[in-house]
């Protein structure tokens, strides 16, 4: 019941209470205007862009990547040394082989060549010393030379010393003979004197053609001296010639022989595959005893041991002009939760620094670039825990902005800002 003096003014009530705000509406409100307001702020807040790229767990040095250990020469595998997962230090053996090429299946194929060698190095030792001994026969030859022709001239000498004493004789026997004959014809000499004189003259002049004949002789004998010896020297000097001459192919035989035995030598030697250094076998390549191998084949993959790891990540072409050398990366491994929040790298959780080491001038895969990355050394180290070939994702952190300028470059498809290039004068343009 509606009490007396209130019927007209019960329908302006109700109509005021519907027109006003509830009191949840006012809270809407003031909320929406503070989240605008921190949204509004939120836009001059800093932003880091961002490259963003995945790739994998590398080594930075070509000597710590995974490698192929190949067999210098083919044959038949006879045992194994290793297994899978085995720790190996250089030089170890890896494999057995037995060769199977006719030339070495003689198993003393190396101690015959030696003998070769060595047969053939004592035929020239022996022809060195002939060459000695003939030249001992020369330097003879030649001083028999000097000497016989010395007495030769001496003989020379004294036959025309002879013919001279000679000549002389006969000439005096003739004057002799001529006064002889005078005194004869004046009665004052006998006959019997007159033919001694004569023949006295005659023995003398006999003497004189003698001695000629001798000098003569002693002459031509010295000439057949020097052509006589001379025929010995030649043919001493021709036969010296043709040993030096056989010592020359001999060294020649020798030098390849002592090629092939070291060639051999080194062979057997390669019989036996070592580990080229310190580090893991990944994984045999060939299985079993008495499987067959080409030369150049390889028998297992070694990981080399305490590679200096590195990131090879993958960045479009687009991105690349972005990247330099010296540039910081956030990353994240498989394995290791992470939470990053791209714009503010100092809010992420789980992610590992790293700075660019390397930025291929070619592609490596259609349309994106290697990226190397190495650790930071001014931020925590990597996980130990982490292998090669392990999948990454990173963040190449770029220039600062505000949120507002990022989100108006997104929106209009613009790239990020990149600073320029240090000015000849040592100052930087942005």
């Amino acid at each position: 019941m509606i009490p007396h003096g209130t019927e007209g003014h019960v329908p302006a009530l109700e109509s005021l209470r519907l027109l006003s705000t509830p009191p949840y509406h006012r809270t809407f409100f003031r909320w929406a205007a503070v989240v605008a307001a921190v949204a509004f702020v939120s836009l001059f807040l800093p932003w880091q862009q961002t490259v963003q790229a995945t790739g994998e767990v590398t080594a930075l040095n070509p000597s710590d990547r995974p490698q192929a250990v190949n067999v210098v020469v083919g044959g038949r595998i006879v045992s194994w040394d290793v297994r899978e997962g085995q720790s190996v230090k250089a030089g170890d053996p890896i494999v057995h082989l037995a060769d199977v090429k006719d030339l070495y299946l003689d198993p003393r194929a190396l101690d015959r060549q030696r003998e070769a060698l060595a047969a053939k190095e004592s035929a020239v030792g022996a022809k060195r010393e002939k060459v000695a001994a003939l030249a001992r026969q020369l330097a003879a030859l030649r001083d028999g030379l000097t000497t016989s022709l010395d007495k030769g001239r001496n003989k020379v000498a004294w036959y025309e010393s002879a013919v001279q004493s000679a000549v002389l004789d006969s000439t005096v026997a003739a004057a002799q003979l001529a006064r002889q004959e005078a005194l004869y014809a004046e009665g004052l000499k006998s006959l019997t004197e007159l033919e001694g004189a004569r023949t006295k003259a005659l023995k003398a002049y006999a003497t004189a053609v003698e001695k000629r004949n001798e000098l003569q002789n002693a002459r031509l004998e010295l000439r057949s001296l020097a052509a006589e010896y001379g025929d010995k020297i030649s043919k001493s000097e021709a036969e010296r010639s043709n040993t030096l001459a056989d010592i020359g192919e001999s060294t020649a035989e020798v030098a390849k022989l002592r090629s092939a035995t070291v060639s051999l030598e080194a062979r057997t030697g390669l019989y036996v595959v070592r580990a080229p250094q310190d580090g893991i076998v990944v994984k045999a390549l060939k299985a079993g005893i008495g499987e067959m191998l080409k030369d150049g084949d390889a028998v297992v993959t070694i990981q080399p041991a305490n590679p200096a790891l590195a990131v090879a990540l993958y960045a479009k072409a687009m991105d690349v002009p972005l990247l330099r050398e010296g540039d910081r990366v956030r990353l994240q491994f498989d394995g290791w939760p992470a939470l990053q929040f791209s714009g503010w790298p100092s809010a992420s959780v789980g992610t590992f620094a790293g700075v660019i080491r390397v930025v291929d001038v070619v592609d490596s895969k259609p349309g994106k670039y290697r990226v190397l990355v190495v650790p930071d050394p001014a931020d925590d180290p990597w996980p130990v825990q982490l292998r090669a070939g392990s999948g990454v994702y990173g963040w190449a952190m770029l220039q600062r902005v505000r949120v507002w300028y990022e989100i108006w470059r997104k929106l209009n498809g613009f790239p990020p800002t990149v600073e320029s290039p240090p000015a000849p004068g040592g100052k930087s343009e942005k």
